[in-house]
């Protein structure tokens, strides 16, 4: 007889709810596909779509695992549900750097300068992505899974910290009427296109920091302990979190906002 789900999940995983999360997170990267051509917004703005694909995949793995698992199949389950989150990270960091290099404010202080906004949490982001894709391939090893625990645990932590002092540097351009967003179509200003951009990064960001708390806390619970056996909590914290931030980007799709070039340059 083959392996068995139990022996990697700890649980017998239930049937249904990782094919429908497959299903819903392909529909998602259809629905931005679709915003992203009909707005001709800018390129960046398909980060949303490859995370949606990346995390439907995670489940199709998900649900592969559950009737024919192997320690292949269960690592890469892991690495595509851990890590595609971080590109929401970016896709906010872009964001929040595009408004600054629009507005054109000229900022003294080097941490409200576009280079250092998109460049400087990028860099903070490939770290933290490194650092948990390292250790999510080490604890399916032998003998490694307390190192590549910890290893999880401090790129968390790192993606923790670098998101405060995100959602600090947001509020300062947030709240700094130098600082403008395009208007979209039926937007009656630039103050309301910013304030429907800005409120769309801090919830989301929200949303993202609960996940990462939850992974951090399941991380230092370690392998088999309650958090981790506790599948209802995967679902609740990881999935119902990311999918809330994917609806908040298409209910306030921010895709009109940052069109590209050469759309712009007709408007003109």
């Amino acid at each position: 007889m083959g392996e068995k789900a139990i022996d990697y999940f700890t649980y017998t995983p239930v049937q249904g709810a990782p094919q429908a999360a497959a299903g819903i997170f392909l529909v998602v990267a259809g629905i931005l596909v679709y915003q992203t051509k009909r707005a001709r917004a800018a390129r960046w703005m398909y980060i949303l779509v490859g995370t949606a694909i990346a995390e439907s995949i995670g489940y199709i793995l998900r649900t592969v695992c559950i009737s024919h698992i192997s320690l292949g199949l269960y690592i890469s389950m892991m690495l595509f549900l851990l890590l595609p989150p971080n590109a929401l990270a970016l896709f906010n960091y872009k964001v929040v750097g595009e408004i600054a290099r629009q507005s054109n404010v000229g900022a003294k202080q080097f941490y409200l300068r576009p280079k250092f906004i998109t460049w400087f949490f990028f860099a903070s982001d490939v770290f933290s992505f490194m650092l948990q894709s390292t250790g999510g391939s080490m604890m399916a090893q032998d003998g490694l899974e307390n190192t590549g625990k910890w290893i999880c645990v401090v790129g968390l932590a790192i993606q923790l910290g670098f998101l405060a002092a995100f959602v600090v540097v947001a509020t300062i351009i947030g709240r700094d009427p130098k600082y403008i967003v395009l208007c979209g179509p039926r937007q009656a200003s630039e103050a309301a296109a910013k304030s429907r951009v800005m409120w769309t990064i801090h919830l989301t960001t929200a949303l993202l920091y609960v996940r990462s708390i939850y992974r951090l806390a399941e991380m230092i619970d370690g392998y088999g302990g309650k958090l981790y056996s506790a599948e209802w909590a995967f679902y609740v914290f990881d999935f119902a979190a990311i999918l809330l931030m994917f609806i908040l980007y298409i209910v306030f799709f921010v895709g009109h906002n940052f069109p590209r070039k050469s759309f712009r340059m007709e408007q003109i």
